[in-house]
């Protein structure tokens, strides 16, 4: 695939974006302003910019939890600071502060993450399914780690949605490490994408801190889905300097990992890599870039401003609303 000028601006945007609100999540939560967890991005948000940024506002999409999927729903047009909101537990969130999250976007065909990692696989054949039978060009994107696509019910998707040459793509962000289990230690395969090949499913490896990379394995896939030849899995090798959850124990001092081998990790921080390509090209000068970051910080303050701005959930409409039926 063949990007324009203003398609990777578009794409360095979003990432700078995507990472100035995974940045701003962690320093609200350490305020005391979450009313829940945050698992950080740990620099392998380009995975889930590039997957994103050009599919359709009516494609489903079923976001990463790494960096809580905020590079994927600033990638699908999303209000960033409605989904901050929801964090903070406001009745201005994308579901009135009591998502956290589990949130949703159905305008953007995102219909919330439920607290069972894999539970997206299952999801993704009756999407997928929906998208075939509407007959309008919809394509689903299902974000997972390695670590989730251990799960059975994985297979079970992958054989219908290759049955049934569903539109669906399969999106694997490989960091390596599922919380602080090594992926040495749970696949006797180099790449997850070989999974893919029992059912008859295509597949692609791809770096996943090459933001252009992604952009263009997932377009070529999406287009194969839409044109009605089934679901591909994409493979994006990534990583994660960061621990599972902000907070929580540094897997270097666990044997996991050495703080030698997360110094080679960041050397490949994909803004920077990404910056690299962009001047040789001259696509962007470096005044650019900088102005695009300050609108990315400015953008940032206000979310944050709206956030504490906004009231808090009100305990008995929760009930009202999502409890008990009517």
């Amino acid at each position: 695939m063949k990007f324009t000028k203003s398609d990777l601006i578009k794409l360095y945007t979003n990432l700078v974006r995507a990472r100035a609100f995974d940045t701003l999540a962690k320093k609200m939560l350490t305020e005391g302003k979450f009313i829940s967890f945050y698992h950080e991005g740990g620099w392998g948000d380009a995975a889930g910019v590039g997957s994103t940024t050009f599919l359709r506002k009516d494609d489903v999409l079923s976001p990463h939890h790494r960096a809580h999927g905020f590079p994927h729903l600033i990638g699908k047009g999303c209000d960033p600071k409605v989904y901050l909101a929801e964090h903070c537990g406001r009745s201005t969130g994308c579901c009135t502060g009591i998502g956290t999250i589990h949130a949703a976007f159905e305008d953007f065909g995102i219909y919330g993450q439920t607290g069972i990692l894999g539970s997206q696989f299952s999801f993704s054949v009756g999407w997928g399914l929906a998208a075939k039978k509407n007959g309008k060009g919809q394509v689903v994107v299902i974000h997972f780690g390695d670590g989730t696509v251990n799960r059975g019910n994985w297979h079970e998707a992958a054989n219908v949605a290759t049955l049934w040459k569903l539109p669906i793509v399969y999106v694997c962000e490989n960091n390596g490490i599922a919380q602080y289990v090594s992926i040495k230690n749970s696949y006797p395969l180099e790449d997850l994408a070989n999974l893919a090949s029992a059912y008859g499913m295509p597949s692609v490896v791809v770096d996943g801190q090459d933001i252009v990379a992604v952009a263009e394995a997932v377009g070529e896939a999406v287009t194969r889905a839409r044109a009605g030849e089934g679901p591909t899995f994409v493979e994006c090798k990534t990583i994660r300097i960061s621990t599972h959850g902000y907070g929580s124990p540094d897997y270097c001092d666990g044997g996991l990992r050495n703080h030698n081998d997360v110094e080679e990790l960041k050397k490949r921080e994909p803004i920077a890599l990404f910056e690299k390509k962009l001047l040789k090209q001259k696509v962007l000068t470096r005044e650019d870039m900088d102005k695009i970051k300050k609108e990315a910080e400015a953008e940032t303050k206000e979310a944050d401003k709206f956030c504490m701005n906004s009231p808090f959930a009100d305990d008995p409409s929760i009930f009202d609303q999502y409890l008990y039926a009517k």
